[in-house]
């Protein structure tokens, strides 16, 4: 049985996602959770964690475990890292979601701010992927689903740098581990109504309505494209000729736009 099939028992396959109380990563989960998937779900904020997978117990019947964890921190990735990589019980489908974005231009940040953004973009992900093979390659069975962007195809800063890292590594293990049975799939959506832009704090009144996606569909179509075995998968058509025109504009005409912050409630 694939790792994102109909669960055959009393138990089902077992999904770990990050960064899972709200937005995409909320979304992966009550999705998984709708196709019998058991769910282990991480996030820093315990009171959240809790009442996100109370109601999913609930509304799906499923087992929900939490692990709150900073995964921006030393103890926080191991016990993350721990748990996936773990042969008993072991996670079918590792979701790497949690992420964030800087609103400054590069120069403008700290070092120390570029750095665990770095962090947690690239080095969890590839730390929790790491540890999710350990286990998976021995059953031969598994899926990874990495979250990137758009912005991975685009020149679009330290933030685009670190997603088009996933999308390639991504491209890699899809192809290197496949015939071992495991898929790994970047999915990069384009603008999607979470809280990513609120915690920001950026505009998003200047973004054409066009331009946004909903979780449910994002997911959705990224879910399909994984069971399909995708490396890279763009949701929607309006996105796919976004990324293929931006192979063949001119590579300041694809950077030009940038992110503004609100204009604060005094001004």
């Amino acid at each position: 049985m694939g790792p994102l099939a109909e669960p055959a028992g009393a138990s089902g396959p077992i999904a770990l996602v990050t960064g899972a109380t709200a937005g995409i990563g909320a979304e992966f989960a009550r999705q998984l959770a709708a196709s019998g998937h058991d769910l282990v779900l991480v996030a820093r904020t315990t009171q959240r964690l809790v009442q996100v997978a109370g109601t999913l117990a609930a509304d799906h019947g499923v087992r929900v475990d939490v692990l709150p964890a900073d995964l921006m921190t030393a103890d926080g990735l191991a016990a993350v890292e721990a748990r996936v990589g773990a042969s008993d019980s072991p996670i079918d489908v590792l979701v790497n979601n949690a992420g964030f974005g800087l609103l400054l231009p590069f120069d403008e940040n700290t070092a120390q701010a570029e750095t665990g953004h770095l962090d947690l973009l690239v080095a969890v992900p590839m730390r929790l992927m790491h540890a999710a093979l350990q286990q998976m390659l021995p059953r031969s069975s598994g899926a990874i689903i990495n979250i990137a962007s758009v912005a991975g195809f685009t020149p679009r800063g330290s933030y685009g740098a670190a997603k088009a890292w996933l999308i390639s590594f991504s491209r890699w293990a899809n192809i290197h581990y496949r015939a071992r049975g495991i898929t790994v799939t970047a999915v990069a959506p384009g603008f999607v109504r979470t809280e990513f832009h609120e915690r920001m704090d950026v505009r998003t009144d200047t973004i054409p309505a066009v331009l946004w996606l909903s979780p449910e569909r994002v997911v959705r179509i990224a879910l399909r494209d994984v069971a399909r075995g995708k490396a890279v998968t763009v949701p929607t058509i309006r996105y796919k000729l976004i990324v293929a025109f931006s192979r063949v504009l001119p590579a300041r005409l694809v950077a030009a736009g940038t992110l503004r912050r609100r204009p604060s409630a005094d001004a």
